[in-house]
Parts: C-alpha cells; structure tokens; sequence
C-alpha cells in the first residue's frame, strides 16, 4: 500500500517528503554537522563501506511506496534542517511505528525538532490512522530526551544494546504514546500547554543501568 505523504507546516517548521534531488545538501548537512551527529548516527556492524546518500534515500522512499515508511526532510523557513523517518509502519491489529530525527546543529534550541515531531505524530495518528508511535533515545543524549519530555511521551522501558550507533550496540530509552493521548493532535495540545512531562521521567534504576546520571 502507498502511503501518502503530505507537507506538513507549523510556523517556520515544515516536513515534507524526502526526495532523490535532496541528496546534495543531505550530503552537506551532513558533513557540516559531523561532530555534532556522529553519536548518534546509526552505523553498520558488518563494516560495509562509504553511504552512498542517493541510495539511501532511494532505499526509503522504497519503504513508502511498499508502506511500511513515511522519510520526511525537515525545513526551516525553506533550508533544509534534517530529517523525521516514520519507519516499522504496522497496520491492523498492531497499528503502529516508530520515529526517528535528527536537526542541524544551527537550527538547534528554537523549538523546532518538537514541532516537527509533533506534526510527524500528528499525520501518524490523524491521516494513517494509526495507535502507537514509538520513540527510542540513546540515553546520553539530552537533547532529544528533552523533547518527548516536551510533548509528553510516556517512558516505557529501557532496551539493552538496542542499535548498532557509532561504532557499537547502545542502550536505548524507549518512549510511545497513543492515539487516545493526544485525541485532537498533539501539536494542538502541545501548543496548548496540555502537557505531563513526568510521563517521559527515566526511573533512576533504568538510568543507573545505562551508565548515566540521576535526573536532578
């Protein structure tokens, strides 16, 4: 099945689907955000060689057309910021996904990757109809923690070894929400202050066993 995937717009944040012609400045970002990408960047643990950019994309929208994906690039007042993937597409009795980002370090601290979250939830739970969206977090990574804390993700346990990132298995925090959490979207009801951060709180335990500190 063919997933259709619109452009999405919220103020100055807008995701849209991916395409082939995106590979160029895909490249760019990528390259010029290096240092601050490369710890959580999803590696290979079979080694394999340099990623070719137009592949991958390609490799994606595949995904979409077969429906099992929906690759968004993510802009900001048009520039190419980063990317939402909606990826593990189940529908029927499972109904759900998962959603991975990641922002250009310039454009990070302004709101935008909860926005973009938020409006990739949105056409997960409002246009495909599904339950559950799933978000799963390396548990160093601050910045990402805080935004389903934002928007009010639900912790729901830690994975041991989880995905192959920077060069070997990490650990990862795992976060979902469903359909009946946010009714009328969860942009809206970010937006309108509706929001439990608590629900996102790591349990020191879990923490403890991922090797990093104690929320304070």
């Amino acid at each position: 099945m063919r997933i259709p995937m619109p452009a999405m717009t919220d103020g100055s944040t807008t995701i849209r689907p991916i395409a082939v012609r995106d590979a160029r400045v895909l490249e760019h970002e990528l390259a010029i955000n290096r240092a601050w990408l490369r710890r959580w960047e999803a590696t290979n643990p079979d080694g394999y060689g340099p990623f070719d950019t137009r592949a991958g994309i390609r490799a994606l929208l595949e995904q979409a057309r077969d429906g099992h994906g929906a690759p968004f690039a993510l802009e900001v007042d048009g520039e190419f910021a980063g990317q939402v993937n909606v990826s593990q597409i189940f529908f029927g009795s499972l109904s759900s996904c998962a959603i991975g980002y990641w922002i250009a370090q310039r454009f990070a601290g302004r709101g935008v990757t909860p926005t973009a979250v938020a409006l990739a939830t949105d056409y997960c739970f409002l246009r495909l109809g599904l339950h559950r969206v799933e978000i799963c977090i390396r548990p160093e990574n601050g910045p990402s923690l805080r935004v389903v804390e934002k928007l009010g993700f639900r912790y729901e346990g830690l994975r041991r070894r989880y995905i192959h990132i920077d060069g070997g298995w990490r650990d990862h925090f795992a976060f979902a929400m469903t359909a009946e959490d946010a009714p009328l979207g969860l942009l809206r009801r970010w937006r309108a202050g509706d929001v439990d951060p608590s629900l996102a709180r790591v349990p020191d335990a879990d923490r403890a066993a991922a090797g990093v500190s104690p929320a304070t």
